[in-house]
């Protein structure tokens, strides 16, 4: 299916994802047919019980149809489009993930731009945003049978930045960093905030936080940006991943056609062997740095229906206070995708490692499969935890999906990295 102009009434990209208090955010607005439209900017967070607030609302705006999206094989790019909006984010706007949200004069179309809000401040945590992986899973301008980067039939294959996410203007599975935004900031732990291109662009300095934390499925990493997040293990930073499939795709950034830096993501496609054409691997594990070696597991593959996460070695300190016993089971957490330990790839230099799920699962063929939970702690004092499930950040403040056992764990993992215990 090709590109679909007018589907949707109104859409719209930003310049960048990321601006820091007193800067300035472009966006970039497409209405057909054109009518004026709204700009109100929210911040995600817990506000007595909401999930958003309000923070400020633009002027009526004259909005206009732009034109057709660029497009050379799979590229699609809209950085042609016209300046709609320019933001500047007051001095005093909270650091966070913002959501500028459009709506048509009539009141019968909305889309939605997210962005961040970062600056430099000390913080004990760093929240880390995957935008290069939701841009990567962006189907824009295709329709649900379009398909993303990971898929595309090609040796390799390029996505812009400049373009509307897909369908309402979120990024698939945002739910996930939300939700787990929404909970730190309910239990009140102190949060910096920037993106996955951040850390690739070296614009963080991850050292100066006691952690980091990936809240959702963070799929695709450049060179630079593991080798950020390994400098910064190596120098005490804990690294908390609360997702599965972290770091399995290697993808490298390069500017705009109009010279904007670390616009252009490209993936390169694994393919069949005897399909397979020369260049550079497209996985971490076809490398000898798999992701396990920073992980302490990696990903094993798709859950088509929830499982139960099995605990494992619940006296523990992390499942201290859940109620959890041995051999437990936590209905639905094994979900979408899992992670486990792989024997036959190498691990990474520990002082201690603990599994602290081994959760058994079918797989698409109804092959027995299981998902295990890790944790261990590098030579630098840092700790290393990851979940191995795509369900945990969702049972931290999903709706209806939340489990005081999962909010616990966390809790006692984050307050043990920020030295509250």
């Amino acid at each position: 299916m090709g590109p679909e102009q007018g589907r949707r009434r109104i859409e719209g990209f930003s310049s960048t994802g990321g601006v820091a208090p007193g800067g300035t955010i472009d966006f970039h607005v497409s209405i057909d047919p054109p009518q004026e439209f709204g700009v109100d900017v929210h911040r995600v967070g817990h506000y007595d019980g909401r999930r958003t607030a309000r923070i400020a609302s633009g002027p009526r705006l004259a909005g206009i149809a732009q034109p057709p999206p660029l497009t050379a094989d799979r590229t699609v790019s809209c950085h042609h489009w016209w300046l709609s909006w320019r933001l500047r984010v007051p001095s005093d706007w909270s650091v966070g993930a913002y959501v500028a949200v459009l709506t048509t004069a009539d009141g019968r179309h909305r889309s939605h731009i997210p962005f961040t809000v970062r600056d430099d401040r000390p913080a004990d945590l760093l929240l880390v945003l995957p935008d290069i992986t939701w841009q990567a899973h962006n189907r824009y301008p295709w329709d649900e049978d379009g398909q993303p980067l990971d898929e595309a039939d090609a040796a390799a294959t390029t996505v812009s930045f400049d373009r509307p996410y897909a369908d309402t203007g979120l990024p698939p599975y945002a739910g996930h960093t939300y939700d787990v935004i929404r909970w730190a900031e309910r239990y009140g732990y102190d949060l910096a905030y920037a993106d996955a291109g951040d850390l690739h662009a070296g614009r963080v300095d991850p050292t100066r936080y006691r952690g980091m934390v990936f809240p959702g499925p963070d799929v695709y990493w450049s060179q630079a940006m593991r080798g950020t997040v390994e400098h910064a293990r190596e120098h005490g930073t804990s690294l908390v991943f609360l997702s599965a499939r972290t770091m399995y795709g290697q993808v490298e950034l390069a500017p705009s056609p109009s010279g904007a830096p670390d616009r252009l993501l490209t993936h390169r496609r694994r393919r069949a062997p005897e399909r397979r054409t020369p260049g550079r691997p497209s996985l971490w594990r076809e490398t000898d740095r798999a992701e396990q070696q920073l992980l302490g597991i990696q990903y094993a593959g798709q859950v088509p229906a929830p499982h139960p996460l099995i605990v494992r070695n619940a006296d523990h300190w992390l499942w201290q206070g859940t109620g959890a016993s041995e051999g437990d089971g936590i209905e639905g957490l094994v979900a979408v995708g899992a992670d486990r330990y792989f024997p036959r790839t190498p691990l990474p230099e520990h002082e201690e490692r603990i599994l602290l799920a081994h959760s058994p699962y079918t797989d698409r063929a109804d092959g027995r499969r299981h998902q295990e939970t890790s944790l261990h702690r590098a030579p630098s004092g840092a700790w290393v935890f990851a979940s191995g499930t795509l369900a945990w950040s969702p049972a931290l403040d999903g709706p209806g999906r939340s489990d005081p056992r999962i909010q616990r764990a966390t809790a006692n993992l984050l307050d043990r990295i920020c030295k509250h215990v």
